[in-house]
């Protein structure tokens, strides 16, 4: 088991850093990398786990802490899982707004029942830069994509992800009710399970 009372998060993204730590709870100080470096590496890995393991070794190296990175993305199953490692930079980096109007774009005219995605995180944990036994934990958030934003809370896809179960999309939900039940809350209860936290 390790023992972790500080981490550093291998992202530059506050909103990631802020629901993250209150997931943690006080037990952990969650560091952003921003504090040691400017530079993000670059994410060529092909899946949500490589890019996960490309920046928590980035992280742990540049800060000398153990490294906690999160790859996470929409996989939407009418356009094969795309954009998936692709979400941050789906329109070419222009920000939430401009991905959410191109998914929208993309989808035009699909009928609710060809709607079908879900929200990805896949969490690895190093203890140091180089170790050889990472914990990686993975969740998954099913729902559908809208036809049209609603809600403002949250970042990202939240505003096009309906959660049938609350009947409302991920923007409508308060950020503790999300921190429940999202992709990342599920990867982050299998993380602590494994911490002992």
């Amino acid at each position: 088991m390790i023992q972790l009372n500080e981490l550093v998060l291998a992202s530059h993204n506050a909103g990631k850093l802020k629901e993250l730590q209150a997931m943690l709870g006080d037990a952990v100080r969650v560091h952003s990398v921003a504090e040691f470096s400017s530079v993000e590496p670059e994410e060529t890995g092909l899946s949500f786990v490589e890019n996960a393991l490309l920046k928590a070794r980035h992280a742990a190296r540049v800060s000398g802490l153990p490294a906690l990175a999160d790859d996470s993305g929409l996989a939407v199953d009418f356009l094969g899982g795309a954009p998936g490692i692709y979400s941050a930079r789906y329109a070419d980096g222009q920000g939430d707004a401009a991905n959410n109007a191109k998914l929208l774009e993309v989808l035009k005219g699909l009928p609710d029942a060809q709607r079908g995605a879900q929200f990805v995180c896949c969490l690895a944990l190093l203890r140091h830069a180089e170790d050889p036994l990472p914990i990686i934990c993975e969740g998954l958030w099913h729902g559908h994509i809208l036809h049209a934003a609603r809600g403002t809370q949250g970042f990202g896809y939240d505003p096009l992800f309906w959660v049938a179960e609350h009947d409302c999309s991920s923007a409508e939900l308060a950020p503790a009710e999300k921190n429940q039940i999202s992709h990342r809350a599920r990867a982050m209860r299998l993380l602590k399970q494994r911490l002992g936290l």
